[in-house]
């Protein structure tokens, strides 16, 4: 008679029973054609009830261990050349950080506090109750008509951008919509980012297969000249607010890039326009795409920033004759966003709740970054301290006056819990040179902590 151990089994017990009798089969201790107990006398045996052994059989009948013959009782299927020997069992290892930090200079995270989350409830179960039968439609590829309608009006009120809706393409973050990018302009292309740069795109574009050089900047942006030398065909830049150097590049650099592009029907411009929301004095800068009269610049943006980290919605912006050819190669794409997520957003922005929300974000980053700017100024001195800044974007550059290089002073502060990046971790080229720039994210700072940091950092970068 089988017999197993079936207490304190996690899971349903019949599952349990399921898989001993299984192993019973598949280690040859059951033999095909083997007769196998009664239900009644299975149950009793191992003191379960009739209905768990029924259960525990039609399992094993659905995967074809056993075979139910009518008034004759289950018996073991055969199942051919079973292996005995099983293979290796090795255990998935995720990395994970060992260090325990305390304190973040250069951590890119919103302020949970900061987010609108009754807004956003509302508006979540708004939704649900007026879009029951949209909510279980599989999204169109570029996404809901609703919401790429909310963010044409929004890129024509904020950026001035003219753009037709079926031009926009949602995602689940950018990264997903670079994919995408890859598949529509092709393998086959060189594509140019700046450096010092965003590493993870490097990583992205070398792990799609494509072939990937940089091109360096000047106080400008990145060099025209470069990316000639580079011989990108594709040109992935940052112009409003570079990360992580906070540049802005200037309206003549901008031409020549334009120019750059339509020497060569294969060229295009990506424009990120990474946390453009967060000018602090005037308007937005125009963007690339609303001067670009050839149909050569791509424009992405994400609301990482402007909302929260954790809301995976990016879009693109492509020129019509792109647009047409990812409707024509792409369409079989369902788009990545859950449609529930793309409704309320749709109705977050038509209904003013996101310009609302940019305004008092930009109040509310103006006064955290004029915190931290003071802070700055009575706990390092002048003479050793610069802020490199153009009151744009949500981080800027502490440049140091110091011998001691940048890779010592970052192991100096781990040793205390304290992480910042160097303007060096960003050097995506030749082995770069300590220029003692350090990038400081105010979006998330802890502003209780930051003088005892301020006061390491200081004491971090003292000659021994």
């Amino acid at each position: 008679m089988l017999t197993y151990d079936l207490q304190d089994v996690p899971g349903p017990i019949y599952l349990a029973l399921s898989r001993c009798i299984k192993e019973d089969i598949t280690c040859g201790r059951l033999h095909a054609g083997e007769h196998l107990p009664s239900k009644r006398a299975l149950a009793r045996n191992n003191g379960v009830s009739t209905i768990t052994v029924q259960n525990a059989y039609d399992q094993l009948v659905s995967e074809g261990y056993v075979v139910a013959q009518e008034r004759r009782g289950y018996f073991v299927a055969a199942l051919g050349t079973v292996p005995q020997v099983r293979p290796p069992q090795s255990h998935l290892v995720i990395p994970e950080r060992t260090e325990k930090t305390i304190f973040d200079f250069s951590a890119n995270h919103t302020e949970v506090e900061q987010f609108p989350f009754s807004v956003w409830a509302k508006l979540t179960r708004e939704m649900l109750t007026q879009h029951k039968e949209e909510m279980l439609q599989v999204s169109p590829c570029g996404g809901v008509a609703v919401l790429r309608q909310a963010l044409a009006g929004h890129l024509a009120s904020f950026r001035g951008m003219a753009v037709d809706p079926a031009q926009i393409i949602v995602g689940a973050g950018t990264e997903y919509l670079y994919g995408l990018l890859i598949q529509l302009l092709g393998r086959n292309h060189v594509y140019g980012i700046e450096t010092p740069g965003y590493r993870k795109l490097q990583q992205i574009y070398e792990h799609q297969g494509v072939r990937c050089t940089c091109a360096d900047m000047d106080e400008q942006g990145v060099r025209v000249a470069a990316l000639e030398t580079a011989g990108a065909e594709i040109a992935h830049i940052c112009p409003n607010h570079h990360f992580p150097t906070g540049i802005t590049m200037p309206i003549s650099r901008r031409y020549e890039l334009l120019a750059w592009a339509n020497q060569s029907p294969v060229r295009y411009i990506i424009e990120d326009d990474y946390d453009s929301e967060f000018r602090l004095k005037g308007r937005p800068l125009p963007t690339l795409q609303s001067i670009d009269a050839s149909g050569r610049v791509i424009y992405m943006n994400t609301f990482s920033k402007s909302l929260t980290s954790s809301i995976r919605i990016s879009y693109m912006v492509l020129p019509v004759t792109l647009a047409k050819r990812f409707y024509q190669e792409l369409s079989f794409y369902a788009c990545t966003v859950p449609i529930l997520e793309q409704y309320t957003l749709a109705a977050f922005i038509r209904r003013g709740h996101f310009e609302r929300h940019i305004n008092r974000m930009r109040r509310h980053y103006g006064r955290k970054r004029e915190q931290v700017l003071a802070i700055i100024r009575a706990q390092l001195p002048s003479c050793i301290c610069r802020v490199l800044e153009n009151d744009s974007g949500l981080h800027f550059l502490l440049e140091l006056r110091t011998e001691v290089p940048d890779q010592l002073i970052q192991h100096r502060l781990a040793a205390q819990g304290i992480r910042i990046h160097s303007l060096e971790d960003y050097q995506l080229t030749e082995q770069p040179v300590s220029q003692h720039r350090f990038l400081l994210n105010y979006s998330n700072l802890d502003l209780d902590k930051l003088p005892q940091a301020l006061q390491a950092l200081h004491e971090a970068i003292r000659k021994e």
